[in-house]
Parts: C-alpha cells; structure tokens; sequence
C-alpha cells in the first residue's frame, strides 16, 4: 500500500510538471507535440478547445477500446495518469503564460518538462494513455512493433501540424519530441543505468579477482571455447553501473591490455541477486 501511494504521488508530480511544459513553453510559442498530445494542442489552436478537456476526452475513449492491453495495476495508473494530468493541464491553462519568447529556447524547456514529466510517471508504472493505446492497437492489427508503430504516429501528428503551425514551427516541435525522448530515457533508466561487460583474458583469474577486490563486484564465469583454435577459456561476466566503466577498463588494461571486452546497454533487469550496488 505505502509502495502504491508513493508511485501515485510521483505520477501526480510527473502530470503537474508535463502540463506546466505544454502550458507555459508549448502552447504560447505555438509550438505542438507528438501523438495525442499533439492533436489536443492542435485542437486548441483550431478551436480553442481546453486541452484539459480535449486530453481528457480522447485518452479515456482510447483507454475504453484499449483496456484490455493493460493488467490491472497498469490500468488504475493510467486512469490516475489521464486524470492528473488533464486536471492539471485545465487549471494551468489560463495561468500559462510566455516565459519566453525565443522559440529554440521553448522548445528545450518544452521537450525537458514533458519528458521529465512523462518520465516520472513512466517511473511509477503509469502508461502517458492515448498514444500507447494505439500503438499497442497497430501492434496488433498490422503486426507493427510498439516502438515502430508510436514513431509513425507521433511523425504523423507533427508533419499534420505543418498545416497548422507552419513547417518553421514544426521543426522545432521535433526537437521537443527528441529531447522528451531523451529526457523519458534519462528518468526511467537514470544514474541507476547498467551495462553488461563480457571480459575474455588471458589472465581471468587475475582479472576477476581484480575486480572483486577494488570495485566490491560479483562476476559469473562462464565456459567458453575458442572458434579457431578450439581452447577452452573462462568467460567473465557482470553487470556495473555506466559511470563504472572507467574504473573497471583501468583494472582490465592494468592486468591484460589485450583482453577482449564487450560492453552492452541493459535495457531491464530482474531479480535481487543481479543487481548492481
């Protein structure tokens, strides 16, 4: 329960903080977003149409044809999510105001605040509705992977904005999609981001116990044989945090300069045993 009010909490201050991006930075530049953001605004400057209401609208129809894809837990969040952040977006609407007129520096601040925002609430186990409900929808009825199918719908909604916005504008709005994306990347992995290494030496007994020594790290050995010479080798695996590598290359070359080292970014990972301190 205390873990549940805690990851509500951080998607409360992750909507406060997308809808003070859109409110303060998007919108009065005349700038857009990406998927169903990005219709809510351009309804705006169509029709004025609250985006509060207009991002309320649209992710709870979408959530309606698309509950099925989400386990439960998922599902409540959203619900939070779409609540919060449509609340949020609808008593900072008439507060908005310019803090900027430079467009490139709008932008930054735009992308940055929703990505943190989106992030945050990404963090806790939420889902940002709308967009994901389609993609997982294109999922499933064209065989297109998530990530393929929510690129081409939110380069769908910038290049329709064109019309609307003028293609100066446009251009910037990708840029506030890639530093969202960036800054979604940054939240959900943070400082907190592993690699996995692969160290195959010829001193792997030294190597290993190098290692386990200066950086308190467990490694797991594996049997490994090599393809052209057919010799049996030890395989040194473990996975470190990024801001590690340094450390760990510095023990590697002070033992085997020429030990072979592969370096890999870890997307997930599951399980107490593995995780890196």
């Amino acid at each position: 329960m205390k873990k549940t009010w805690k990851d509500i909490l951080l998607i409360v201050i992750g909507s406060l903080i997308f809808a003070v991006g859109v409110n303060y930075f998007t919108i009065p530049n005349r700038l857009s977003e990406g998927g169903v953001l990005g219709i809510t605004i351009i309804t705006y400057y169509l029709f004025h149409w609250s985006p509060g209401m207009v991002n309320l609208v649209l992710n709870l129809a979408l959530l309606a044809v698309g509950y099925k894809f989400f386990e439960k837990r998922t599902f409540v969040y959203t619900l939070v999510t779409i609540a919060a952040s449509s609340g949020f977006l609808f008593f900072t609407e008439d507060i908005g105001k310019r803090l900027t007129e430079d467009t490139l520096l709008a932008s930054l601040f735009a992308g940055l605040l929703v990505g943190v925002g989106l992030g945050l609430i990404f963090r806790a186990g939420g889902t940002s509705g709308g967009s994901t409900i389609l993609a997982r929808l294109a999922n499933q009825l064209l065989g297109w992977s998530i990530a393929k199918a929510m690129l081409i719908i939110d380069v769908a909604v910038v290049a329709g904005s064109v019309f609307i916005i003028g293609l100066e504008k446009a251009m910037y709005t990708l840029l506030i999609v890639y530093i969202g994306a960036k800054a979604i990347d940054f939240i959900v992995a943070g400082l907190d981001e592993r690699v996995a290494v692969l160290i195959i030496s010829n001193s792997p007994e030294l190597v290993l116990d190098g290692i386990t020594r200066k950086m308190s790290r467990g490694l797991t050995v594996l049997d490994g044989r090599g393809g052209y010479t057919g010799q049996n080798k030890d395989v040194l695996y473990l996975v470190i945090n990024k801001q590690e590598i340094v450390q760990l290359k510095n023990i590697i070359n002070g033992i085997d300069e020429n030990a072979y080292v592969t370096i890999h970014n870890v997307h997930e990972m599951m399980g107490k045993g593995y995780k890196a301190g």
